[in-house]
């Protein structure tokens, strides 16, 4: 049996299991992680799990550094994104029979960074994982599959949130997999977008971090060495 090629590009413990899912399947061959450089510390870190399970990844975590991918001939069969942080450029996506991203929002709201803390900052009542195509655009390619769930901005932090879209990340991700290639993919309703990039973050204020208190706290550092320096 011919297994699919496969590369997973990404951070954090969703990544890792999705990563060992490849490892672990008779149909995909794994060929390599590519990890966000540098990684966070906060989470799992994928480039420690290639090492502890002998997969290659590439160090520089760009794309343009996997091994022989300028070649003409080089492609792959799938790659998946997991919270990826650099722009996925046409060149890649050409060399990709098929190339999806696993994205903490309800799409086509909240495209772009900090899905989660923009949701609680606008006091939605629910919230979402979507697996989509990825196209040039950012997070506005055909979407594959979606969850939501309900959300409560009163009680929940950008932490809780985040941990249930892990939850919910892996269970659509398991949903999918099965029947990734007859999926009809559905094209985004793109008079219902919403994006926000890193530009926008300081209007985050309180949920600008994982609590409100640590939103605060760091708000009240900004604020004191903006004083000192004036």
């Amino acid at each position: 049996m011919n297994r699919k090629t496969v590369i997973v590009m990404g951070k954090g413990t969703l990544a890792v299991k999705i990563a060992d899912w490849f490892r672990a399947s008779d149909e995909y061959r794994l060929l390599c992680v590519v990890p966000n450089m540098p990684e966070s510390s906060w989470t799992a870190s994928l480039k420690d799990w290639a090492e502890g399970n002998e997969e290659s990844y590439v160090a520089s975590g760009k794309v343009a550094d996997i091994a022989d991918v300028k070649r003409a001939a080089w492609r792959v069969d799938l790659a998946v994104s997991v919270t990826y942080d650099k722009i996925i450029r046409q060149w890649f996506i050409d060399k990709c029979d098929k190339i999806i991203n696993i994205h903490n929002g309800p799409l086509p709201r909240y495209r772009g960074v900090n899905p989660i803390n923009w949701a609680l900052k606008n006091n939605e009542q629910q919230h979402g994982v979507t697996i989509h195509e990825i196209t040039a655009g950012i997070d506005d390619g055909p979407i594959l599959n979606q969850v939501l769930f309900p959300v409560n901005p009163v009680v929940d932090e950008v932490i809780d949130v985040y941990e249930r879209s892990l939850h919910f990340g892996w269970q659509v991700f398991k949903e999918t997999m099965p029947k990734l290639w007859s999926i009809r993919a559905e094209p985004q309703d793109h008079s219902k977008a919403q994006y926000f990039s890193a530009k926008d973050f300081p209007k985050l204020g309180d949920r600008s971090h994982f609590t409100r208190a640590e939103s605060i706290a760091k708000l009240g550092l900004q604020a004191a060495a903006t004083r000192q320096s004036a």
